[in-house]
């Protein structure tokens, strides 16, 4: 008989908290809190969850700056620095290398992502396109100058 969806696989012998996490990393880049949060609600002990995390990071799969500069590169082709910087921090990545890696977004590479975007609507009103584009976490400069519109 079928499981129902999100039910989880009952558990049987011992749960390795490390094996799970390179499994889980080698599906994308996890941040740390990210990977803690799922090993823990996974059942494992929080010791053994702390000691696989360090493994990790020793060995080079766990990082949250390379997380957060990877994440803002894949992001940035569609959405503005603040939609970028809310779903870094719901991931749990540090305020710090959260703004270190934006800071790399530079506004030429906004813009063109915001054109991107307006050029997906092109049929659409410019104040809607304009509130779409904010809520994309684009700001308003870079919206006043995709939509010249706009200012009149």
């Amino acid at each position: 008989m079928p499981r129902p969806q999100g039910a989880r696989r009952p558990r049987t012998g011992a749960v390795d908290p490390y094996q799970i996490g390179v499994r889980l990393i080698g599906f994308r880049a996890h941040s740390e809190a990210e990977l803690r949060r799922k090993l823990l609600r996974r059942g494992c002990p929080e010791e053994k969850v702390e000691a696989a995390l360090q493994r990790l990071r020793s060995q080079g799969y766990l990082d949250d700056d390379a997380y957060a500069r990877g994440l803002v590169a894949r992001r940035a082709v569609d959405r503005g620095p603040a939609m970028i910087a809310a779903e870094l921090a719901s991931k749990g990545v540090d305020r710090h290398l959260a703004a270190g890696a934006l800071g790399e977004l530079d506004r030429q590479r906004q813009v063109e992502a915001a054109r991107r975007l307006v050029a997906r609507f092109p049929a659409l009103d410019p104040r809607r396109l304009a509130a779409r584009m904010q809520r994309r976490g684009f700001a308003i400069e870079v919206i006043r100058d995709v939509l010249p519109d706009l200012n009149s």
